[in-house]
């Protein structure tokens, strides 16, 4: 009988505080994770917000390429017109 109370002091007084230390230990780090997932998703909505408009830039690029070929074509017509005077 006196061996189990002596287990029992020696689980409560060494094994107990022991397994709190190490559960600390593996539980502080991963509230960490926790923690940066959280700023991770926020920061990653406000990329997305930030890259809503590059689809436009295609259609931009495209009116950019008109652009320039109706004013080359422009400044063409206004040199031969130039050129008759």
């Amino acid at each position: 009988m006196i061996v189990l109370w002596v287990m029992s002091a020696i689980g409560l007084l060494v094994v107990a505080p022991l397994v709190v230390l190490l559960a600390t230990q593996v539980i502080r780090p991963a509230l960490e994770c926790a923690r940066y997932a959280d700023d991770i998703l926020e920061h990653g909505v406000g990329i997305t917000a930030a890259v809503e408009p590059v689809p436009a830039l295609v259609t931009t690029r495209e009116l950019t390429g008109e652009v320039t070929g109706n004013a080359v074509g422009y400044v063409g017509a206004l040199r031969r017109l130039a050129a008759s005077f």
